[in-house]
C-alpha cells in the first residue's frame, strides 16, 4: 500500500494588499445639497438614499467618509470632485487619509 504525503505547508506566501484610504467630503457654507448629491449618486455611485444620508452627515457633522479604496483611486476622487465643483462655484473639499 503506498502512502500519499502532502508537501510542508509551513511557510507563508501571502499576497500583501495596498492599503485602503478613505475619501471624506467636507462641508462648506456654498456647496448646495443638489450638488453634493448630484455628486455622491454620479461620481461615487450612491443610491438616491444613501446620497441624502451621507449629504446631511457632511452638513450636520462636518464632514462624512464617502469611500474607501487604494490611494490612487482616492486620490483620483478628491481631484474629480475638485474638477466638478469649481467651475459650478462650489468650494466642496474632498481629503484622503488612512483607513
Amino acid at each position: 500500500m503506498t502512502t500519499l504525503t502532502t508537501p510542508d505547508t509551513d511557510t507563508e506566501q501571502g499576497t500583501r494588499l495596498q492599503p485602503l484610504w478613505k475619501v471624506i467630503l467636507h462641508n462648506d457654507d456654498v456647496t448646495t445639497f443638489d450638488f453634493v448629491i448630484e455628486l455622491l449618486r454620479t461620481l461615487f455611485h450612491k443610491e438616491a438614499a444613501e446620497a441624502v444620508r451621507l449629504t446631511n452627515e457632511i452638513h450636520h457633522g462636518g464632514s462624512a467618509v464617502v469611500a474607501v479604496t487604494h490611494k490612487e483611486r482616492a486620490e483620483l476622487y478628491v481631484e474629480q470632485v475638485r474638477s466638478l465643483a469649481r467651475p459650478r462655484g462650489f468650494p466642496l473639499t474632498a481629503t484622503i487619509e488612512p483607513e
